[in-house]
């Protein structure tokens, strides 16, 4: 066996070296297997493998791709991953741009780390810019790429493929396009620059604030012979921000000397470190927690007495002291603060770049990492001597109104079940409260029974519910991102009928099978776009269409949702009567376990 060095891309293989088109337009032909008398598979070393290597170098578990012709130098070194029996990303293709974006996001929100997402020139851009908008408010890490043509198959020695001549270029660049819904976005010009390119916009997208990096690749760049690097660094984790001890300190004095404090929180949870944090310092000081208008995690264990949730607006007005914490839209409208107490925001990030209007009338800020924020809070207020006896009384007291919100909440999820005839929303969450193991994750895309959802459901852990944000269509693909990130946990998307034909559900059900990724998709089905009629009673209380009963924009004429999952193999159910939810989700768990997805058409009263 001859050996023929590379750097990075040396091989042992049995050489024959040949001059090729490869060879002349300056690609770097490895070594050639031989295969047979008069097969050989020739080895190259060009952008493809530096963008592969580039993932591999910082780690990254899978690619996430909705092909497109530009990425055949990639693929061609995926290909000699697998062959060289070389440890690196799992390639996953998916058949629409939003879904692949969605379930990079889905991934990262579990795991934290990103995943690269290759899509196709301006047109996949521009089918995927609805995650990427999504990635941009959630503050979701990831890097994505697409590639264009520069010279158009006026290059004699390189001849290109004439669609992007034809109908793929945007004038000044694909990234062009992204920039409202990126944190950077950028074209890489030069193979000499591609490896490092990439490994910085991973890192950069890692960076506070976080958020998705774009990278337009031209396919001219890709397939230029590479060198590379003889010295590779490892990639450091992003370091973590702290306050100073100074604001820290003065902080803490504004806790110790409330009377009657509170905490909204919108995305807390997305960090397991930062939910414990947040449950030692509520416990600590006696604190009630409660959601945001823009609650997107399961932030606190609903069975903990210092939780109220969506309950806590009420006590709003006598709190003088109200901790913001990862919470970018408190109330609203935005300047109705509804206290006259001091705010504290406490946040990596808190005013957001991503939002065009944001006011959080605060008085103070204590800027870091949340989850090290925090527990430098505990760790000081122990110091001085705080201890949970301290504010006992206080903690009894919101013991009380959390019991009385639990007991409101059981009786009204009875007062539902009441009804034998037709399924009220609330049964069914009571249902699904009642059935799912406690391990469950939910991801929910809906828009009038989200409050209920949030309020109602169970979880008592981090990670245990996701909200999809930005526009509606997404929840499909993220809740496939966290089963891939989650594969022992069951998964729920729970949608309504309209948000569910926002989704490129076809395409979702052809990646649950094929990436072998079992979840349940619930669909609440109250035929109608409930939220377009509730807009349209808003602006128009008086007005004809309410008078007369006539709508535009509200009525869905939809499909039996149970049925579509048919062709690929998965379950389904119609579930009309409240007798028959605990049958069908028990029906849809086992079908999860043994590896096929399940969709229940709900019927819904409203």
């Amino acid at each position: 066996m001859a050996a023929r060095a590379h750097g990075d891309c040396a091989c042992r293989l049995r050489v024959r070296p040949r001059k090729t088109l490869a060879c002349r337009l300056g690609m770097a032909m490895m070594a050639s297997i031989q295969l047979g008398e008069d097969r050989l598979m020739k080895q190259y070393c060009d952008g493809g493998e530096a963008i592969l290597e580039a993932f591999r170098t910082a780690g990254c578990d899978y690619v996430v791709s909705s092909p497109g012709s530009e990425w055949s130098p990639v693929w061609e070194a995926v290909a000699r991953q697998k062959v060289n029996q070389k440890p690196g990303p799992t390639y996953i293709d998916c058949w629409h741009e939003t879904l692949a974006v969605d379930m990079a996001i889905g991934y990262t929100q579990i795991t934290g780390k990103p995943i690269p997402v290759l899509l196709h020139a301006g047109a996949g851009l521009l089918q995927g810019s609805a995650g990427m908008h999504s990635a941009v408010l959630a503050e979701v890490p990831m890097v994505l790429m697409s590639g264009e043509s520069l010279t158009f198959g006026e290059n004699p020695n390189l001849p290109i493929e004439p669609q992007w001549y034809r109908s793929l270029s945007i004038v000044g660049g694909t990234q062009r396009l992204v920039e409202p819904v990126t944190k950077w976005a950028t074209q890489v010009g030069s193979i000499h620059t591609l490896y490092e390119s990439v490994i910085r916009a991973l890192e950069f997208a890692q960076r506070t604030p976080m958020g998705p990096v774009y990278l337009n690749v031209p396919l001219e760049t890709m397939l230029q012979e590479w060198t590379p690097p003889a010295n590779k660094r490892a990639i450091p984790a992003p370091p973590k921000t702290q306050p100073s001890p100074a604001d820290v300190e003065r902080i803490l004095k504004l806790i110790s000397g409330a009377k009657s404090p509170v905490i909204l929180t919108d995305t807390v949870g997305r960090d397991p470190a930062a939910f414990a944090a947040i449950v030692e310092l509520a416990d600590l000081f006696g604190i009630p927690v409660g959601s945001g208008k823009s609650t997107a995690f399961a932030n606190f264990p609903k069975s903990n007495p210092m939780f109220l949730g969506g309950k806590i607006d009420p006590y709003l007005k006598d709190a003088d002291l109200v901790l913001l914490v990862n919470c970018k839209a408190p109330w609203y409208p935005p300047s109705r603060k509804p206290t006259s107490g001091t705010i504290v925001a406490i946040d990596a990030y808190p005013l957001k770049h991503q939002m065009v209007y944001q006011t959080l009338q605060a008085d103070h800020y204590l800027e870091g990492n949340v989850a090290v924020s925090l527990r430098l809070l505990i760790d000081a207020a122990k110091a001085s001597g705080v201890s949970a006896q301290k504010h006992a009384d206080r903690r009894q007291r919101w013991k009380g109104e959390h019991d009385k919100v639990a007991a409101e909440e059981r009786a009204a999820e009875a007062k539902a079940r009441g009804n034998s005839n037709a399924i009220e929303p609330l049964a069914f969450i009571d249902a699904m409260r009642q059935s799912m193991p406690a391990d469950s994750i939910y991801v929910e895309e809906t828009i009038m029974h989200s409050p209920l959802l949030q309020q109602h459901l169970a979880w008592e852990g981090a990670q245990s519910y996701f909200r999809v944000g930005g526009g509606l269509g997404q929840g499909l693909g993220m809740a496939l991102g966290v089963k891939l990130a989650a594969p022992k946990r069951p998964v729920v998307a729970i949608c309504g009928d309209g948000s569910f034909l926002y989704n490129p559900v076809i395409q979702a059900l052809g990646a649950s099978k094929g990436s072998n990724l079992p979840i349940m998709m619930v669909v609440m089905n109250n035929h109608k776009y409930a939220a377009m009629q509730k807009g349209h009673v808003h602006h128009y209380g008086d007005g004809v269409a309410q008078g007369s009963d006539i709508w535009h924009g509200v009525h869905i004429d939809g499909p039996d949702y149970a049925e579509l999952g048919r062709p690929f193999g998965m379950h389904g159910e119609k579930v009309e009567k409240p007798a028959q939810l605990k049958g069908a989700i028990e029906n849809s768990l086992r079908a999860m376990k043994d590896g096929k997805s399940a969709i229940l058409n709900v019927e819904l009263t409203n």
